[in-house]
This record gives C-alpha cells, sequence and structure tokens, in this order.
C-alpha cells in the first residue's frame, strides 16, 4: 500500500473505530501509567481484527499497557501509525515486535508538544474570546460557539490524523519490509525514546539539598557545586534508584509511597529542599 493507494473498505471502517475508541484515552489515568489503559481500549479495534486468538490479542493489550502520555486531540497520528504495525506484526513472523512501543514513545513527546501548542495554546484561547466576549453581553451563544468552535477543529484534525497515521505507517512498513529499514527504524525510536524519558526525568523530579558548608565567614552551598559539576544529578539517581527497584520487581505503589516518605523525612531532617 502507498500513501495514494485507495482504503479497503474494512480498512476505512477500522479507522472510523480507532477514531470513536480514541475518546477513551483520558479513561482511568493515574500516575503509573498515564494514559496507557485508554491507549489500549483505543487500540482494540486494530488488535481483535488483526489477531485471531485470545493470547495474541492479550499480548497486543498488554503491549500497549506501556507507560504513554500525549495531547488526546492528536493521538490519533499515533494509534494510526500503531495499528498499521500491529497489522504488519500479525502478518509477519520475524517483526520485532518492540519496535511498536518504541515508535509510540518515541513519538508521544513531539506529538505532545505539537497538540498542547495547537489546542492549548492556540485554538482554545481564540474559541474562548470569541466565547466570552458574547458572554458578557448576556448571550447564551457564548459558550455554546465556544464549544463548536474549538470541538469542530479537533474533530476534523482528530479524524483526518487517524487516517493519516494509518496510511502512512502501511506505506513505511510496505517499503521496508525487503530493507533493513525496520532495524533502523526500531534503533532511531529507541534513541529518541530514552531521550524522551530522559527529558521527562530531568524536568518532572525535583531532588535538591540546602546542606552548606562553613569554612571561615565564606559558606559553600553543596547543591551549588552539584549543578555545576553535573546539572541534575540528583534527580537521575533518585531516577536511576527508582528504576533498580523496579527492576527488582518493586511495585510502583511501593515506589511512590517510599518517595513520599523520602521527601518528607528528607524536609524535616533538612537534607533536602
Amino acid at each position: 500500500m502507498t500513501e495514494k493507494t485507495a482504503l479497503a473498505a474494512d480498512e476505512k471502517k477500522l479507522i472510523r473505530e480507532l477514531f470513536w475508541n480514541s475518546f477513551t484515552l483520558e479513561n482511568c489515568y493515574n500516575y503509573e501509567r498515564q494514559q496507557a489503559l485508554g491507549y489500549a481500549i483505543a487500540m482494540w479495534p486494530a488488535i481483535k481484527r488483526f489477531y485471531k486468538t485470545k493470547e495474541e490479542q492479550a499480548e497486543a493489550l498488554v503491549r500497549h499497557m506501556a507507560i504513554f502520555n500525549t495531547t488526546p486531540h492528536v493521538v490519533t497520528a499515533i494509534t494510526g501509525i500503531t495499528a498499521a504495525m500491529e497489522k504488519e506484526a500479525s502478518e509477519n513472523p520475524d517483526f520485532d515486535r518492540s519496535i511498536i512501543n518504541n515508535v509510540k514513545v518515541g513519538l508521544m513527546g513531539p506529538f505532545a508538544g505539537i497538540g498542547d501548542s495547537l489546542f492549548q495554546g492556540t485554538f482554545r484561547i481564540i474559541a474562548s474570546g470569541i466565547g466570552i466576549s458574547l458572554a458578557q453581553q448576556g448571550s447564551i451563544m457564548g459558550p455554546i460557539l465556544f464549544l463548536v468552535i474549538f470541538n469542530a477543529i479537533h474533530l476534523v484534525v482528530r479524524y483526518v490524523l487517524t487516517s493519516l497515521g494509518y496510511r502512512s505507517g502501511a506505506s513505511l512498513l510496505e517499503g521496508a519490509r525487503a530493507s533493513s529499514t525496520l532495524q533502523m527504524i526500531s534503533k532511531g525510536a529507541t534513541i529518541v525514546g530514552l531521550t524522551v524519558i530522559g527529558g521527562m526525568s530531568a524536568s518532572m523530579v525535583s531532588f535538591s539539598t540546602p546542606l552548606a558548608v562553613t569554612l571561615g565567614e565564606t559558606t559553600f552551598a553543596i547543591q551549588d557545586y552539584i549543578d555545576q559539576i553535573f546539572p541534575s544529578l540528583l534527580p537521575l539517581l533518585y531516577v536511576l534508584a527508582m528504576f533498580g527497584c523496579l527492576k527488582k520487581g518493586m511495585s510502583s505503589t511501593a515506589i511512590l509511597l517510599i518517595t513520599i516518605a523520602v521527601a518528607l523525612l528528607g524536609v524535616w531532617t533538612g537534607l533536602l529542599a
């Protein structure tokens, strides 16, 4: 299949199902896996279509329960691509299925940045401005127009991205079958995914110490010197420690409770800021 090849009737039906199921993305959002459960539900139309046994379907659902988080309004581009990859995985026994999650993780960050900028930072503000101006005049059309303007754009973009994602994913995979492109995609997606996780860890994990050493009349803040040598070293060490706990089989709930305890104890003793 190429970008210009018309989709078959069953593929058009699949795209519609992926579109409607994508609205479950925020269902059961949690801090352990974030949007993973909603994403797995969104992928169910493709999974049940491409995999015929319960064991294969269960494996695919578990695969999509890996942590995931992006802007809901543009998520269908990713679900379309991963649906095409699931189709390839179901037909090709040599397909490396780890590529699917690598690509997902690699795409969720860029799409989150684009989606937030467009929908939260642009379209929502424009729709709000129009709606508020009418609401201030006492018109019921204020909130109505806000919802109509924002969602008209959102729904069109969401549906178009479903089709574009599926088409581009299918086209890419077809061209990659006879070459080493899949291995390159896997390696590239892994690098991008790890970079995204590293960036998220550095920006979302706050870990510092207010400890200082006084020599004579001069006070040296330990955190300042740590930042000069290795910025964000303490957050990195804590993330690695928590990753080690996960590797040893500790549950995420236990790690969350440990983090709360460390934070409270650290602030109480003055070791952490």
